[in-house]
């Protein structure tokens, strides 16, 4: 069977004549060429075809770094038509006619002269224009870089992002600030007034429109000549939002570029604190967990949550943990490791300013409430975090109420855990610390093991004390300051009597006191005989000796013999 021959691309307008050959260009296809006129033109071919005259040329153009649309225009040009050079086809037809050498010595106004010319005179000087030249190099860039037309297109796209560096957006934290005045910055890469009448829409040409290789290629240039880093961000959060949050193309071919992507703009994101949002950070994380891109891309984007942690909210530390259960998990190791960043920084930079520490110490409250419903939430996680936020309250909170809030909740949810299981949870409690409202809710909260309700007790009973020492001092030096201010001996009977009115005073508060000491007594008791009804002696023990009721074990037998003895209240309690 007879091998269907390639269609041949060159145009059917062309002039015919019998010099004419058929010659294989890039990918195989077949092209028509007038061998006469273009050894006229070039003087590469014309040394070929001098050399070996009989030779077969039809490889000649395979290696040519063009199209058949870039040779057709090459065709025209040696036929003495006139072509159509744009931003689009100057690039390859600079290449074209370097490698067919179409110089000024071998004939003038020759190609390769009046395509460098259109490139610099027409091109560079335009931001839109070398965009779309930049970006027309990627099908040649091997031939484009080595003649140096890369590097032409990314020293004129710098020099005008930093004569105007809003052509790469406007910064995210002020993205509307100044939209009124954009245009105005663009003033100098406008088209003229005269087609400007008929282009009154007239946007710069868009970065996002360049492909991962030219792109990063072009904001590493950037970051090495300055151009300011807040415009640099911009540029990236635009490209990131096109070709990564975007849900368009093929989910495999997808899921590939978009990796690539988002590690491309970690790496190039400079280092500046605040240059995009914590939210915007956290949905690249998200993104980046998701992608399962590499630890180095994903640590980086930590690293800068962390430094600008006090921005977050608690919905951004939700960070769904990608496991098998069908039952939403958070990340909990990844809030570690943020929380720890932040510390880290934070330590080293203006440590008079507490308003950051009291916002993560605020924000790790919020999400240990949160996690803390989570049926799956491990105690020793819990309790690692409840520590961590612990430590962070340490000197910015004056109670430590939202802890307990979270044991509460996570008691709730728990109710299958063991009362062993149940002390350890409560272990980050400090009841010193928790205010009179939590103190009152925990000595009621049936979740709470019986060892921790005793302990509440004995805060409330150290707090009752302090209070009314507080005031027994207050009273004694407000006492003192009127003796001292009195210098009249008839004021002497009136003092005795104000002194005599306080310490009235204070002893109906200490009977009071006594009053609700009783009262907390009988309710342990209660509670105590629960426990020996439960065939729990040791944790009795644990309670009577804490109040002071007995000496040793054996006190302990013997007053569980006799419990039907009245018990006589000790006085010191």
């Amino acid at each position: 069977m007879e091998k269907r021959r390639s269609k041949d691309t060159s145009s059917l307008w062309l002039p015919k004549s019998t010099s004419d050959m058929q010659l294989n260009v890039l990918g195989g296809q077949p092209f028509t060429m007038d061998k006469e006129l273009l050894a006229a033109k070039s003087a590469k071919f014309a040394a070929t075809l001098k050399e070996n005259p009989q030779e077969d040329l039809a490889n000649f153009l395979q290696s040519v770094p063009a199209t058949a649309d870039t040779l057709e225009l090459v065709a025209r040009f040696y036929h003495g038509f006139e072509i159509q050079i744009c931003s689009q086809n100057v690039v390859q037809l600079i290449c074209v006619a370097d490698y067919l050498d179409m110089t000024e010595n071998h004939s003038k106004d020759n190609l390769l002269h009046k395509a460098i010319s259109y490139f610099q005179q027409r091109i560079l000087p335009s931001w839109s224009e070398t965009i779309k030249a930049f970006r027309s190099t990627e099908k040649v860039f091997q031939q484009s870089w080595k003649l140096g037309l890369v590097h032409e297109c990314l020293d004129s796209i710098i020099r005008k992002a930093k004569a105007s560096p809003q052509l790469l957006g406007e910064p995210i934290k002020n993205s509307t600030a100044n939209a009124d005045d954009s245009d105005e910055d663009y003033e100098g890469y406008k088209p003229n007034a005269r087609r400007r009448l008929f282009d009154l829409n007239w946007k710069p040409e868009d970065l996002t429109t360049l492909s991962l290789q030219l792109y990063e290629l072009l904001m590493q240039a950037m970051n090495k000549h300055g151009v300011p880093s807040e415009y640099v961000a911009a540029s990236l959060c635009n490209y990131t939002k096109k070709w990564v949050f975007s849900s368009s193309g093929e989910e495999a071919l997808k899921k590939k570029y978009q990796k690539d992507i988002l590690e491309a703009v970690e790496r190039l994101l400079p280092d500046e604190i605040g240059l995009l949002p914590c939210t915007l950070l956290f949905q690249m994380l998200r993104v980046a967990i998701y992608l399962e891109v590499t630890s180095d891309c994903r640590n980086g984007i930590e690293i800068r949550i962390g430094k600008q942690l006090d921005q977050a909210t608690v919905k951004d530390l939700l960070i769904p943990s990608h496991g098998y259960s069908k039952v939403v998990q958070y990340d909990i190791q990844c809030v570690r490791r943020i929380v720890k960043v932040f510390y880290a920084n934070y330590s080293s930079s203006n440590v008079t300013d507490i308003t950051g520490l009291i916002a993560v110490a605020d924000l790790i409250e919020e999400f240990l409430a949160e996690v803390a419903s989570d049926i799956d939430l491990k105690i020793s996680t819990f309790v690692g975090l409840a520590e961590m936020l612990v430590s962070a309250s340490m000197g910015v909170k004056t109670n430590s109420d939202g802890i307990y809030g979270a044991v509460a909740i996570y008691l709730d949810k728990h109710r299958h855990l063991t009362e062993s299981e149940r002390e350890e949870v409560c272990q980050v409690l400090d009841f010193q610390k928790m205010s009179p409202q939590a103190c009152d809710h925990a000595a009621k909260n049936e979740c709470m093991p019986l060892r921790m309700v005793v302990q509440v007790l004995f805060a409330g009973q150290l707090q009752l004390r302090d209070t009314i020492t507080k005031e027994v001092q207050s009273s004694d030096e407000k006492l003192i300051k009127e003796e001292a201010d009195e210098v009249n001996a008839p004021r002497v009977d009136l003092c005795e009597g104000k002194m005599r009115s306080e310490v009235e005073k204070m002893s109906k508060k200490v009977m009071q006191l006594e009053r609700e000491c009783s009262m907390m007594r009988k309710e342990i008791e209660n509670s105590s005989s629960l426990v020996v009804r439960k065939e729990k002696p040791s944790l009795w023990r644990e309670m009577k000796r804490k109040f002071g009721c007995i000496s040793s074990a054996h006190d302990s037998n013997c007053q569980l013999k006799k419990q039907k003895l009245p018990l006589k209240p000790k006085r010191g309690l």
